[in-house]
């Protein structure tokens, strides 16, 4: 087929690391790729992320307070690389993010066809998390195609009754993990040591406040002289200062700079215990057999919960303490959950993807000669 020119819109790390591999199989194929930086992160590097090889239209959107206005000036940014004559084919975005629905109303505005890597995803309430459920529902319903990682995203996106196609893929995400796994040293099987938890935090619902019970936790966990605990600092400022600010002076509490992907994926592997609000880590620990406690009370990625790799927390000091010792204690039901589990993805999403974008790609191109002729 004739090579395609094809828009990735990425504001955000997740959505670097989840398209990069989407993007790498793209080029090989030999279409020509525009990355959109919106500007969400400012310091995202794009060439840290595989993704150096696309020609960078820079929006320099930087994100405030209000993540649907930043949403707005990303759709106006975009208007110009949309409109002219080297609009692309098609739009790719990736997940909720305000960027994400910035470059699909962009899309929609300059009547560009949209895909959406990571469709169907709901929690099915609209303040948690806010404002990605919000974001999701109104990607998927301008999107011409949607890319769900499980039957059980596809089923969300058919009882909306949502216009485009619906393909399951997998989890782009796992495809990236398994980028990084392949490069690394093998796992030790007994590493010895203490057990060692891993946290990381950062989603709106655990700001401020919310975050102190699960602070709290980590404090009586940190009790035990058998147990130590690292927290990954987030890159936004007043999350990981709230970190440091409480639990700073426990010599048992770890604080660790933010890391990279690969360094995160090497950290979570030689980890017993993760505990953490990430929707990332909700895809990548059961890949990797590592228990995770998740630090929400209502979660969009249900797969993992089901297979048993993952259990819901919230923010919960007692629910944090009593399963975090409960694994820590019990042998067999630590070892019951430390499965590797793959229910994200075999890691053959891009190439999945890459494959219905091109049939899709004929289609249209046949259907509009039709039209014209």
């Amino acid at each position: 087929m004739r090579p395609s020119t094809i828009m990735l819109v990425v504001g955000t790390r997740p959505e670097a690391i989840k398209l990069a591999p989407l993007a790498e199989v793209l080029a090989a194929r030999g279409h020509q790729l525009q990355l959109a930086l919106t500007g969400q992160h400012p310091q995202l590097n794009p060439a840290a992320y595989g993704l150096g090889s696309a020609a960078v239209l820079r929006l320099n959107c930087r994100a405030g307070t209000d993540p649907r206005h930043h949403a707005e000036l990303v759709a106006s940014a975009l208007q110009p690389s949309l409109t002219g004559g080297d609009a692309p084919d098609l739009v790719i975005v990736q997940g909720d993010t305000s960027s994400a629905l910035g470059g699909a109303l962009g899309a929609a505005a300059a009547g560009i066809p949209l895909a959406h890597v990571e469709a169907g995803l709901r929690s099915f309430d609209l303040a948690l998390p806010w404002p990605e459920e919000g974001n999701r529902v109104t990607i998927d319903g301008l999107s011409d195609l949607l890319f769900a990682a499980t039957d059980s995203n596809a089923d969300n996106l058919r009882a909306e009754g949502v216009g485009g196609e619906i393909h399951v893929t997998g989890n782009t995400a796992i495809d990236a993990l398994f980028r990084i796994v392949d490069d690394l040293p093998p796992r030790p099987l007994n590493s010895g040591g203490l057990p060692r938890l891993l946290v990381t935090c950062h989603r709106r619902e655990n700001w401020g406040a919310a975050f102190v019970p699960i602070g709290l936790a980590l404090i009586e966990l940190a009790r035990s002289p058998w147990v130590r605990i690292e927290v990954v600092l987030h890159p936004n400022p007043a999350m990981a200062n709230a970190a440091q600010l409480l639990l700073g002076g426990y010599p048992r509490i770890r604080m660790i700079p933010p890391l990279d992907h690969r360094a995160m994926v090497a950290t979570m592997r030689s980890a017993t215990l993760i505990l953490s609000d990430s929707g990332g880590i909700q895809e990548e620990a059961p890949a990797l057999g590592i228990p995770l406690l998740v630090l929400r009370t209502k979660t969009e990625r249900p797969e993992g919960i089901a297979c048993g790799a993952s259990r819901l927390v919230g923010n919960d000091r007692d629910a944090i303490i009593r399963e975090a010792r409960s694994l820590l204690e019990d042998g067999a039901a630590y070892r019951a959950m430390a499965v590797p589990t793959l229910p994200f993805g075999d890691g053959k999403a891009s190439e999945k993807i890459t494959a219905v974008i091109e049939d899709w790609l004929v289609r249209r191109g046949h259907e509009r000669s039709c039209t014209i002729a």
